[in-house]
């Protein structure tokens, strides 16, 4: 039942021809699957690498806009503290204003005036 079919080659150029052509067939196929494999490695660092830098990108994104947001609170309080000043310095260019400061802060008394320091604790009684 296992019978073996033995064919015998027949040595004539066409067989050649055959023969060469399937060994070309081969040889074209093993040379289109390493230009595959090749492209494929090529494609997956590419990939890789822009994927790493997207990342990259998007953690200095993050930094800066936090950064940024700290530097608006930042020019915030310091824009209260311009106002401030600015409003302290219209008042420091009126004359009653300095003589009360004078007044209260460096015992300066108009003539004739006499002035008593109070403490500014409560009693404890």
């Amino acid at each position: 039942m296992n019978e073996k079919k033995s064919v015998t080659r027949l040595d004539s150029t066409y067989m050649d021809q055959y023969d060469a052509h399937v060994e070309r067939q081969g040889r074209k196929k093993k040379r289109l699957l390493r230009r595959l494999a090749l492209f494929a490695l090529l494609t997956l660092i590419v990939t890789s690498s822009l994927a790493i830098y997207h990342v990259q990108q998007r953690m200095v994104y993050a930094e800066k806009k936090e950064e940024y947001e700290q530097l608006q609170e930042e020019m915030g309080s310091l824009k209260e503290s311009e106002e401030n000043l600015r409003e302290e310095i219209e008042l420091l260019n009126e004359e009653e204003y300095v003589l009360e400061i004078a007044r209260s802060n460096y015992f300066f008394s108009k003539e004739g005036e006499i002035i008593f320091k109070l403490p500014n604790e409560e009693p404890s009684y």
